[in-house]
């Protein structure tokens, strides 16, 4: 199979399992449940489902437990995309090409669909058997736990409040978005691999090493597309990172610099990985894909 059909078919099972994994819409509280799908289906690249499938296919992992694992990342990223586009953060109001969850369901609305998704993608990773030895199953929670927390997710989104309307360097950008967006690109991966068969510790820190340099590498390109791409491409506000002050690697280095940086972790992502051979053949497609997307 080639990329493109491999991607199409991950999506499209994800999409599947997102619908059956959410609330029904006419479950009560209909209006929560209808909100949390709203956020959360028909939309997005579903570039972490994306990895954890590659990381789990690498590991020989069964499918239907990278659905689990995929759609619980998926969960916590749609919940920050609802409270990130929040009037008291980037107060924005379009998003996947549609209204954002507040400006359609109301703030109040928004800030519980962010909770209930949240605890929804925790509620998945500890009902569904994921993992042969139980301790791994543990270890799975743990890295979601911390990969969405103070110390991952939403730390670097403090860092980047905390950032705007200042001219942060190189360095402490890395480590903003290490948090904000490598840390849950890094757990798809890590948990993809979890749900097959143990890795050597040498391939586990080169799938580590390939996951860190994966996470920086999709914020570049986002900080890039936000700076090139129209609206109406990325189906959410262009130029809004501009607009607001924030710190991106287009303001810090200049967007000639930053298509280097791209194109310079791509090739240290993929040198990461070299020794997993044709293993390895989606997770270097999937690096490609980061670098040349287009939204």
């Amino acid at each position: 199979m080639n990329f493109q059909s491999w991607m199409a078919a991950v999506q499209e099972r994800t999409e599947r399992a997102l619908d059956a994994l959410l609330p029904p819409a006419a479950t009560a509280p209909q209006r929560l449940h209808q909100a949390m799908r709203y956020a959360t289906l028909g939309g997005g690249k579903r570039v972490r489902p994306l990895l954890c499938h590659a990381a789990g296919e690498l590991a020989g992992a069964d499918p239907a437990r990278l659905d689990i694992a995929g759609c619980a990342v998926e969960m916590i990223h749609a919940y920050s995309l609802a409270h990130d586009d929040l009037p008291c953060m980037d107060n924005d109001v379009l998003r996947r090409g549609k209204p954002t969850c507040h400006v359609e369901y109301g703030e109040a609305a928004a800030l519980l669909v962010g909770d209930a998704l949240q605890s929804q993608a925790f509620l998945l990773l500890a009902e569904h058997a994921l993992a042969d030895d139980p301790r791994r199953q543990l270890e799975m929670l743990r890295l979601l736990a911390q990969a969405a927390g103070s110390r991952g997710m939403a730390g670097g989104q403090m860092i980047d409040i905390e950032g705007t309307g200042q001219q942060l360097s190189r360095a402490e950008l890395e480590r903003m978005h290490a948090h904000k967006t490598g840390a849950l690109i890094r757990a798809a991966i890590l948990l993809g691999a979890q749900c097959g068969a143990p890795l050597p510790d040498a391939e586990m820190a080169r799938l580590d090493d390939f996951a860190r340099r994966v996470g920086l590498l999709f914020q570049v390109v986002d900080d890039i597309l936000d700076a090139e791409a129209s609206t109406v491409t990325l189906g959410k506000t262009a130029g809004k990172d501009a607009a607001q002050g924030k710190a991106t690697y287009v303001s810090a280095i200049g967007l000639a610099a930053a298509r280097e940086m791209a194109d310079s972790l791509r090739g240290e992502a993929r040198a990461a990985i070299e020794t997993f051979g044709e293993r390895g053949r989606r997770l270097h497609e999937l690096a490609h894909f980061i670098v040349t997307r287009t939204f």
